[in-house]
């Protein structure tokens, strides 16, 4: 499975908070805490942003690091994915991201 894809199936590849990390951008950092604040209803503030994706070692957003709820259930069943767990079409969790994002489904259900 391609590296940067998310235990929820999300592409870090071209999440604007991985970008802003590698690229060391602090324009694209408080660009990206501007639209998380608005969207996430929470302050999220520049040195926030930086995360060089979720399966990946290195650097986290402090949500994906300690706070996302499929991250912390995929690793603590040992997954490479959700798309490791047989419950993976009847999670809420996993819904949250899917329901709303048809290709990070695809994206898990292209590595089975």
């Amino acid at each position: 499975m391609k590296q940067f894809i998310a235990f929820c199936g999300l592409d870090c590849e071209g999440c604007q908070a991985r970008l802003a990390t590698v690229n060391d951008d602090d324009e694209l950092r408080r660009k990206v805490a501007r639209e998380w604040s608005e969207l996430n209803k929470v302050e999220i503030t520049p040195d926030m942003i930086n995360c060089t994706g979720c399966r990946i070692e290195g650097a986290k957003t402090p949500f994906c690091d300690s706070l996302c709820p499929i991250r912390k259930c995929a690793r603590a069943k040992g997954f490479e994915t959700c798309v490791d767990c047989s419950d993976m079409e009847n999670c809420s969790k996993l819904a949250m991201i899917t329901a709303n994002n048809t290709q990070a489904l695809s994206n898990l259900k292209q590595a089975k």
